[in-house]
């Protein structure tokens, strides 16, 4: 899926349309007077926008159910369907691409919903588990019962566990057809942290990869936290990223192998 990085631990210039911190040295000219200059950079916030390309989503054994289900739109039993899975196992992303696919409206996390307008439209509803807002979606579910359109939830569990005030709402959420993400594999694992890497603009050298994926926690917020450790430390100590900086990273902390194989 993502393209594979050159060999070398090279930073790339910054730019603004990456997503992740950007680095700027101060030149030696603009220095007039004072301490010796430091070599410690200066890092700019970024504009940051999440790309949810279809092309960019790495099928495995742990997503290819849900890929199938989101597939089969618009032949989902009763227009709904329930994509669930851990944080960070990317629910979003599938969830994204459909939604682009189909034209569909995203509910926003807050404010108020117009039914009205979202009449027979495909409808993506994410994190609807914690929502918090059981009268839209048992509003929702009837529409596409009655309109049609297509109704997709995502949540972290199933939607049987969810809870519902409403009576009503809870043989619906039942009766949900469900699609589940398992826990990321190695594949997606190395793809999630390329993918953090090259939204900072670093290229680690290519043995960082296989000596993260056998002692990081397994998840991709953890990837993305020692992608931001090990981008700070570079910066920090004028280093490049590489497998001795790693090693130097995880060695702060309890392994989850040895270090030393």
């Amino acid at each position: 899926m993502l393209e594979g990085l050159a060999r070398g631990a090279v930073r790339s210039p910054p730019c603004q349309s990456t997503v992740g911190a950007g680095f700027a040295r101060l030149p030696p000219h603009s220095l007039i007077s004072g301490p010796p200059r430091l070599s410690r950079q200066f890092r700019l916030k970024l504009d940051r926008r999440e790309s949810f390309r279809r092309e960019d989503f790495v099928v495995t054994p742990a997503n290819a159910e849900a890929v199938k289900a989101l597939d089969a739109w618009p032949a989902w039993p009763g227009g709904r369907l329930a994509v669930i899975g851990p944080e960070g196992s990317g629910k979003s992303h599938l969830a994204m691409c459909w939604a682009r696919a189909a034209n569909a409206a995203v509910i926003p996390a807050k404010g108020r919903v117009e039914l009205g307008a979202l009449q027979g439209r495909p409808v993506l509803f994410e994190d609807a588990d914690r929502s918090q807002r059981d009268e839209l979606l048992f509003h929702l579910i009837n529409m596409v019962e009655q309109s049609g359109g297509g109704l997709l939830l995502t949540g972290r569990t199933p939607p049987s566990g969810w809870n519902a005030a409403l009576p009503d709402l809870r043989s619906r959420l039942n009766a949900l057809p469900v699609a589940q993400i398992e826990e990321p594999d190695d594949q997606i694992l190395e793809s999630v942290l390329r993918k953090f890497f090259r939204e900072r603009n670093i290229r680690p050298t290519e043995d960082v990869f296989p000596y993260l994926l056998r002692r990081m926690e397994r998840s991709a917020p953890k990837a993305l936290e020692m992608v931001i450790r090990l981008d700070e430390a570079a910066d920090a100590e004028g280093r490049p990223v590489s497998r001795a900086l790693a090693r130097q990273i995880l060695e702060a902390e309890p392994p989850t192998l040895s270090l030393f194989d």
